[in-house]
């Protein structure tokens, strides 16, 4: 059983017989009254959002989730495909079950495949990825006093905000936690 203090972010636990993963949590504890906690939650299974206020003290049940090892193999029309490198063992995911982790997907890239009753819901993604910048506008010389961003499309598609010195072809780190900029990556 899980306690309301054990709430982290992609905790996954079961309320009211559904498998959810906390998405964001917030303590409160008012002047007056018990504490409490405010919760965002996903539905392992179809991907909704449900957002809960729990008592302090309150008890949640450990779904039957497993995880395992597989790559990124490539996105079609059916959605994600995720391949185990020792059974070769493939699995497809639509979008909405992929979600933001969609971001951070490159090929080859090595997730965890999150499964709820032996059927896959979901995805974890390495706590920072490597991408490479395929599009940005030039940096202007001087133009480093403050500290400014600039927008960079990467390998997946996606646009994170980058210091003005990034150019094209320039390897970052990602934090996939919130999806920031965190370095350049220096290829040896």
């Amino acid at each position: 059983m899980y306690d309301l203090s054990d709430f982290k972010k992609g905790l996954k636990v079961l309320i009211d017989g559904q498998p959810y993963s906390v998405v964001d949590f917030q303590h409160v504890k008012p002047g007056k009254g018990n504490q409490f906690t405010r919760t965002k939650l996903k539905h392992l299974l179809n991907g909704s959002n449900l957002e809960r206020t729990f008592k302090s003290g309150e008890k949640f049940e450990i779904p039957d989730v497993a995880f395992k090892e597989m790559n990124f193999l490539y996105k079609d029309e059916s959605g994600f495909n995720f391949m185990d490198q020792s059974s070769y063992e493939q699995v497809s995911l639509n979008p909405e079950l992929v979600g933001e982790a969609a971001n951070y997907l490159t090929e080859n890239l090595g997730v965890k495949v999150v499964f709820f009753n032996d059927r896959a819901v979901g995805i974890e993604v390495p706590k920072s990825v490597n991408l490479r910048v395929i599009q940005t506008d030039p940096g202007f010389k001087g133009n480093t006093v403050s500290n400014t961003f600039k927008p960079a499309t990467v390998e997946s598609g996606y646009v994170v905000q980058v210091p003005l010195h990034i150019g094209e072809g320039d390897l970052l780190k990602i934090n996939t936690t919130d999806g920031a900029y965190v370095e350049r990556v220096n290829v040896k």
